[in-house]
């Protein structure tokens, strides 16, 4: 769907742009302008995490730009539905990576590249992918997880729904995700339930549910798996956080910590 598309669900008049400033109209003065398109963007999977921190916390003071960016996934979400999808054979999908590597290695599949023109290569590298609905690079995951959780920590919404009781937390997600995160009680294996929350890799929705060990807190994250994650699992450091991950039913799981690798190997056994 076009941006200018996108961008016109609070139109009075159907079908006509919102964009389209009548002659002799003035410019919108609307502060917020320029979030919306961040906030697409975003949705698209076209900002990198410091742009994306930036979004969240604008979202968490403004409630018209919250309910604008309920309107848009929402709408993605109907559109992912209604959408036939075919998985790319691997070859295709390895042959595409490897050539956006060799372009650019440090820029994201989306935006950068292709704006600044990259002629007919690029142009056909996007008609490819525009076939996939995609998720984060599984090698730039560790990443977006990291930068996640870091968000988290500072955000004044680590958790949305507190609570130590598991029938309490999933219940929550319901109607949030078009996926059903399991929620595992394990505290008596020394690991507290204390609640869960929302969060977004590009364009998609992801559950995370909060526990607690001693002083630390662990996030883990939970996503529908795509077909190139199947049998990646990921563990290392970042930023003195480790992290790993796993795949189970459908799902794929991303635990994270300054709890030391040990004892996130432990949680991460109990919890499968």
């Amino acid at each position: 769907m076009s941006r200018s598309a996108r961008s016109c669900l609070d139109c009075g008049e159907p079908g006509r742009c919102c964009w389209a400033q009548p002659p002799g109209a003035r410019m919108s003065t609307d502060p917020c302008r320029g979030m919306h398109l961040l906030i697409q963007a975003d949705i698209d999977g076209e900002l990198g995490p410091a742009e994306v921190a930036t979004v969240v916390a604008h979202l968490e003071t403004c409630p018209a730009c919250a309910d604008l960016q309920a309107q848009l996934l929402a709408l993605s979400a109907r559109i992912r539905e209604a959408t036939p999808h075919h998985a790319a054979p691997a070859p295709l999908r390895h042959a595409v990576r490897a050539r956006i590597r060799r372009a650019s290695p440090r820029l994201s599949l989306w935006g950068r590249h292709w704006r600044r023109g990259a002629g007919t290569t690029g142009i056909a590298l996007a008609a490819c992918l525009s076939l996939f609905v995609l998720l984060p690079r599984v090698d730039t995951m560790p990443d977006w997880v990291v930068a996640a959780h870091i968000r988290g920590l500072q955000s004044s919404h680590l958790i949305e729904v507190a609570s130590s009781d598991q029938h309490t937390v999933k219940p929550w997600f319901s109607g949030r995700l078009p996926f059903s995160p399991p929620v595992k009680n394990l505290t008596s294996q020394g690991f507290m339930l204390v609640g869960g929350r929302l969060d977004y890799f590009p364009g998609n929705p992801s559950a995370v549910i909060v526990y607690k060990r001693r002083a630390h807190l662990i996030d883990l994250f939970i996503l529908p798996t795509n077909e190139e994650e199947k049998k990646q699992n990921a563990s290392g450091t970042q930023q003195g956080y480790n992290y790993l991950s796993w795949q189970s039913g459908g799902m794929t799981f991303w635990a994270i910590s300054d709890l030391n690798s040990q004892e996130l190997s432990e949680f991460s056994s109990y919890f499968q």
